[in-house]
């Protein structure tokens, strides 16, 4: 019920080819056109928008934080309910992660300003140190130890537990646990945390091909279907570190992955040749998705070196701080100039918000701490990324994608990158 198949690869002026490809990736809730931008809903709801709206703005896939759920409510009440699909009202295709960004975010980043991207001349220092005291997250060689931020009790994750609950949750695709690791972790860490991937790579696997096998033929109790099968994605590690990308995106395209994550740790300056050494390595008939990436250049770099999927955040975390995606660049709509400003936030966008309310409107919603604010701003940028990835797919299949990229970022960035 998986199957990956390229449309169109992409090409330049002079014939030459790229790793990016315009694709479709058939699942047992419906068929993803690639490139595409995938949603996230980490708690299994997108923060103020429902799943209607998220069908309204184009979105395709919908994806879950197991790390969460499992906390709350549980991934037994959500297979009771019949899986994240009844549970969630959403009937298209559904990824879940597999808690492995929570050791980092948890862990070596908790209670600092560390992201996971990192630029040379700002944050990004080689250091020993890769736990913090403080921290909510340690890492052994079994698994993970968490502290639940609901209570601070004792959670331990360990490859086969991820793929169980995962397996409970009853998303379409789900990942393999791994490490991600700091942007300010060494080399020689790195690699450790590289080769755990690995090793936690084939635990996951193998508990997957165990729990996939021994669901065959079980009927849902809800839907009184027999339950889809799930496909298991391989996560590449190894940091910022070419040779160390390349190993592991060789060692895991051997395995029998059904797709595979691009994770962890990234300078800003190496992002590009990180990808594209990555993906050289893996299977080209099987989908990549970059994880935890929503930054309008990287849609374009990553798509042009290989990436097939991406997902974030950011595109909600922003709204609710008030910024904005348009074609000519972010914008904070809470600032007092727009609270006079009767036009919406971009004239020709279709998006709800836009078609709907104006500046002013959602400017003084922002600013009085109405929820509503935060949604039509969330919905405007989702609608946003949604749109341009599906437009970097179609600029593929019109053999456009360098014309369309250069304007873009022309417009959106300055002359902050050039070509």
């Amino acid at each position: 019920m998986f199957n990956f198949s390229i449309k169109k690869r992409l090409e330049n002026k002079d014939g030459n080819e790229f790793l990016g490809r315009a694709a479709e990736y058939e699942t047992p809730h419906g068929t993803i056109k690639t490139p595409a931008f995938v949603t996230v809903g980490t708690k299994a709801a997108v923060k103020g928008v429902t799943v209607e709206m998220m069908k309204d703005m184009g979105a395709q896939v919908f994806l879950a934080n197991t790390y969460h759920l499992h906390i709350a409510p549980g991934e037994e009440v959500v297979k009771a309910a019949g899986g994240l699909h009844k549970f969630s009202n959403w009937d298209g295709p559904m990824m879940t992660d597999s808690g492995g960004f929570q050791a980092f975010s948890l862990g070596a980043a908790f209670g600092t300003n560390v992201s996971k991207i990192a630029t040379k001349d700002s944050g990004y220092v080689q250091e020993k140190k890769n736990q913090v005291t403080n921290s909510m997250a340690k890492v052994t060689e079994d698994g993970v130890e968490f502290r639940s931020y609901k209570d601070g009790s004792k959670i331990f994750f360990t490859p086969e537990k991820s793929m169980q609950i995962q397996q409970a949750l009853g998303a379409d695709m789900y990942f393999a646990f791994d490490e991600c690791t700091s942007p300010q972790a060494t080399e020689a860490y790195q690699r450790e945390a590289m080769e755990r991937t690995h090793r936690w790579a084939k635990r996951s696997l193998d508990e997957h091909k165990r729990l996939e096998k021994k669901k065959v033929g079980l009927i849902n109790k809800i839907t009184k279907n027999v339950r889809p099968p799930q496909a298991l994605f391989g996560v590449v590690q190894g940091g910022q570190h070419l040779h160390l990308r390349k190993e592991s995106a060789a060692t895991l395209g051997a395995m029998d992955f059904d797709g595979y994550g691009i994770g962890g740790a990234f300078t800003k300056e190496d992002m590009k040749t990180a990808i594209a050494t990555a993906c050289a390595e893996l299977p080209e008939l099987k989908p990549r998705h970059m994880l935890g990436i929503g930054e309008p250049i990287d849609f374009f770099l990553g798509i042009e070196n290989g990436m097939d999927l991406f997902d974030c955040v950011a595109p909600t975390r922003m709204a609710r701080h008030g910024s904005v995606h348009t074609k000519s660049g972010k914008m904070n709509v809470k600032n007092a100039q727009y609270r006079t400003d009767f036009t919406p936030i971009e004239d020709d966008c279709l998006c709800y918000a836009c078609t709907n309310y104006t500046k002013a409107y959602i400017c003084h919603l922002l600013r009085e701490k109405e929820m509503l604010g935060a949604t039509l701003a969330s919905v405007h940028n989702l609608y946003f990324v949604t749109k341009l990835v599906d437009d970097i797919r179609q600029s593929i299949l019109d053999e456009k994608f360098f014309e369309f990229k250069e304007e873009f970022i022309t417009k959106y960035y300055g002359d902050k990158y050039s070509f």
